[in-house]
This record gives C-alpha cells, structure tokens and sequence, in this order.
C-alpha cells in the first residue's frame, strides 16, 4: 500500500496519529541535541572543576564552571561556590536545592512522551472501530458470500491500518523516552556523585579554615 493512500484508508484518525508522530520527531530530536551536548562534555569538565579546587585554585574552577553554564552540573556547582563562607550544611544545602532545580529540565517534555505513547495506540484502536461500523453497516445478509461480502473483508483489512499506525508511532516514541528516562537516571546519579565529591572537598578545605568559596562579583 503506496503512503498516499494510508490517510484514505485509515479514516480520520491518520490525522491526529500524523501530528503526535511530528511531534515526537521534534521533541526526540531536541532531546537528543540535549543529552549529546551534556554527555560529550560534562565528565571532563566535572573532572577539571574537582581536580582545581583539589589543588586550592577555586578561581581557576569558578572561571571553568563560568565557560560551562549550558552544563546542568555546573549550575549546579556555580549554585555552591557563590555562597560566601557557608558551612558545610549550607553548602550541602545549595547543592540540593540546585539539583532539584535542574530536574525539570533534565526530565523535559517526559510527560508529552507518555501522552503520546497512550493515545496513539487508542487512536489506532478507534480508527479500526469505525472503520468496521462503516463495513458491517455495508453488509447485506442476504448477500454472503456475494460481491458486498468482499467488500467488507476488505474493508475490515484496511480499517487496521489505523491500529498498525498508532503502534508504530507509540512504539517509536516508548523507544526514545525510555533512553531519555535512562540518561536523566544516570545523570541524578552523577550529579551526586560529583556533588558529594565536591561537598567532600569543601569540608576538609572548611576545617582547615582555608577560603573555598568563588570571588564575589
């Protein structure tokens, strides 16, 4: 069956499915723009970032976290460092505090994907029901196994094209959304790790009674 026709034969719901499945599209891309962004850079930078405060130069990791702002972490470490003379529980606290405020964006459009991924197949699924309606009210018992009988059987094979589709598109968006739940539970586990990791290094910089925390502006 030729593309063009799949709208035909699919009732009106070939519509609603063409929209979430343009949707989707968009959104995964973005997501993937996201994800690839943080992932190709974030490790290295966190690494400096520890490895300069470790060694007491906290203006060399405040000026790395300054060029690397577009990175979850780094806000999140920026959030910490501003503070000036926190305790150790303020800084914890900021660190938190940040994290939490980076979930939404870590876990964006997740609830547009789950949309997606449940109306589709019931689209699909309506799509077949009407497409039968319309076949069985076609059907002339009188008939069987006539010419009006072919029809309908036809008709019933084309009326799942609807089902087949809102499969495809659910299928297609479930794949995605859960890489992206993956890589968001990944990246709360290396926000606190490194968070800890820093927080770590803050405590025994704090009992020394060293400076750690970034210049003021």
């Amino acid at each position: 069956m030729e593309i063009s026709n799949l709208f035909t034969v699919g009732g009106v719901v070939m519509w609603p499915l063409l929209g979430f499945s343009m949707l989707a599209v968009a959104l995964i891309i973005e997501r993937l723009r996201f994800w690839v962004q943080i992932n190709r850079r974030q490790n290295r930078v966190v690494r400096e970032v520890l490895q300069l405060y470790r060694q007491g130069n906290i203006v060399g990791a405040w000026d790395k976290l300054q060029q690397n702002t577009n990175l979850p972490i780094a806000r999140i470490f920026l959030a910490a460092l501003e503070l000036e003379e926190p305790t150790p529980e303020e800084f914890r606290l900021a660190l938190e505090s940040e994290a939490q405020a980076e979930i939404p964006l870590l876990k964006r459009f997740q609830n547009i994907f789950e949309t997606i991924i449940g109306l589709a197949p019931l689209l699909g699924l309506l799509g077949t029901v009407l497409g039968l309606i319309t076949s069985f009210a076609s059907l002339n018992i009188g008939d069987v196994g006539g010419t009006k009988t072919t029809g309908v059987t036809a008709g019933i094979s084309e009326a799942l094209v609807s089902t087949a589709s809102g499969l495809v598109v659910a299928i297609f968006t479930l794949l995605f959304a859960n890489t992206f739940r993956g890589l968001y539970q990944r990246q709360i586990a290396w926000i606190q790790e490194y968070g800890g990791q820093l927080e770590l290094l803050y405590r025994r910089r704090y009992e020394r009674g060293e400076k750690s925390y970034a210049p003021t502006k």
